[in-house]
């Protein structure tokens, strides 16, 4: 069941109604029910492997809180941290290496951010936060059912806040929650599913769609990728505000970044804080890390040693994403894309402040505009991993905008959209920059629930009427599905 079908329309509708017709105290039992009949819908199978992680990180949890923090208690209490993190990263890794080598396997449904969730809460048991102690509630944490398709990735301390409380109906909240939502499917229908067919025709074939269309390729997917990402994002925080509950933001503008670590700062934010919390901070000051710190002070100097270290951290970091989204080699690639060019964009910061000390062109609008224009591009050619075939396909994909530019052939009919589907996504992505700039400058300034129904009447007519349904067009799933 996902987010755009109607079946999870009238299931959402049912789930509502409910939990706002139930005693307060029963609601967040209420949740639990409902998150088990959604992901039931996906499969008894993937069910099956859930009810696995849930089980054995609650059993987990609370034994290690139950374990003294004591030197001589240390390793109890690593050896049951280590089982359960192994157990259910293993279950992910098996499941992640079944879908890249068989095109049939289908990928259980939100596996990669419930597994990051729990093992993020028993990593916070192990250094001393207290453990959820009650089942059905740690339960409704791991599958609570907006964010299990395609996350965010949320830490129990902020979930727990407002998620087992209970909450009277608040038109406020309510119509917060539905704008969201409808906003959400504006950009997964109007915008999203309108331009996917095209970056579909333009990547299945590079050979014949060489030169500019790699340019209009990577741009539309920029977009698309954008849209349908930050569209379901959208859709879990408003149903979650619909409920009176707090979900973390998961984007700040990304694509107003100036550098490609200001982009990952704004970009799946709950992913990034995730890895530098749980990966990047344990493994820098790792024993190992400090004896190669060390080594390399011997060898090479001091500024060497202190670097060398941090660079080590950060490819491994990205190593590891790139495997979190898929285990192929174009995903390897593009995470040690990315933190090849963190660390050069870091080495060149002297460089830069002596540049900047000697035009004084930082901070103008000339310069940001430039600097927002030039990390578009570089993160652009950067995520052309993910849609190109293979690795040397991409790097063909490349070459051929100098080799072949194709320029004077070019057009944008014939790549599935015709031109009124161009102008409607063009007019929605003009909207959805406005949206951004004007939210954000508004910032926490309430609109009134009456002005909200307003904008969901006019947001469900747009896309009633213009979101891109029929032939070639697959409402019913969102591209991070897959991961």
């Amino acid at each position: 069941m996902n987010f755009a079908s109607y079946g999870f329309a009238a299931f959402l509708a049912v789930t509502v109604v409910l939990y706002y017709s139930v005693l307060r105290r029963f609601q967040w039992q209420l949740l639990l029910a409902a998150s088990v009949v959604f992901y039931a819908f996906s499969g008894w199978g993937n069910l099956v492997f859930i009810s696995v992680t849930v089980v054995t990180t609650y059993i987990t949890g609370v034994k290690i809180q139950g374990i003294p923090k004591t030197g001589e208690n240390k390793p109890k209490r690593r050896r049951l941290l280590i089982c359960c993190m192994v157990l259910n990263f293993g279950i992910l890794a098996v499941v992640k290496f079944l879908d890249a080598a068989a095109p049939n396997f289908v990928l259980t449904l939100g596996i990669s951010f419930y597994t990051f969730q729990t093992m993020g809460y028993i990593i916070d048991c192990y250094r001393g936060k207290e453990a959820e102690r009650r089942f059905f509630r740690f339960a409704l944490f791991a599958m609570f059912f907006p964010q299990l398709i395609q996350g965010p990735i949320s830490r129990h301390g902020d979930l727990s806040a407002t998620l087992y409380g209970p909450h009277k109906f608040n038109p406020q909240n309510f119509a917060e929650g539905a704008t969201r939502v409808l906003w959400g499917f504006f950009k997964k229908l109007v915008i999203a599913d309108r331009l996917l067919p095209a970056v579909g025709t333009l990547t299945e074939d590079p050979q014949a769609f060489g030169g500019v269309y790699v340019l209009l390729a990577i741009f539309l997917y920029a977009i698309t990728l954008y849209a349908d990402f930050t569209g379901g994002i959208d859709i879990t925080i408003g149903i979650a505000r619909g409920l009176g509950i707090r979900v973390k933001e998961n984007f700040d503008m990304p694509f107003y970044s100036k550098n490609i670590a200001e982009y990952w700062r704004r970009w799946h934010i709950t992913m990034g804080t995730w890895f530098k919390d749980y990966l990047f901070y344990p493994i820098s000051t790792s024993k190992p890390m400090l004896r190669f710190m060390k080594f390399v002070k011997r060898t090479c100097g001091d500024y060497a040693g202190r670097r060398a270290p941090v660079y080590a951290c950060t490819l491994i970091l990205w190593f590891l994403t790139g495997l979190w989204h898929g285990m192929t080699w174009n995903f390897v690639a593009w995470g040690l894309a990315n933190g090849i060019a963190i660390i050069i964009s870091q080495e060149l910061t002297p460089l830069y402040n002596r540049f900047h000390r000697r035009f004084g062109l930082k901070g103008t609008r000339g310069w940001n505009a430039f600097e927002v224009f030039r990390m578009f591009w570089i993160m652009n050619f950067i995520r052309s991993f993910d849609i190109y075939e293979g690795v040397g396909e991409t790097f063909k994909a490349w070459g051929s905008i100098v080799a072949r530019p194709n320029i004077s052939g070019f057009s944008l009919l014939g790549l599935g959209p015709d031109t009124a589907d161009y102008v409607v996504a063009a007019i929605g992505v003009a909207m959805m920059i406005l949206t951004g700039v004007v939210m954000r400058r508004m910032k926490t300034k309430e609109i009134p629930p009456f002005r909200h129904f307003a904008i969901c009447a006019g947001l469900a007519f747009v896309i009633v009427v213009f979101g891109a349904y029929g032939f070639g067009y697959d409402a019913t799933s969102f591209i991070y599905n897959q991961f």
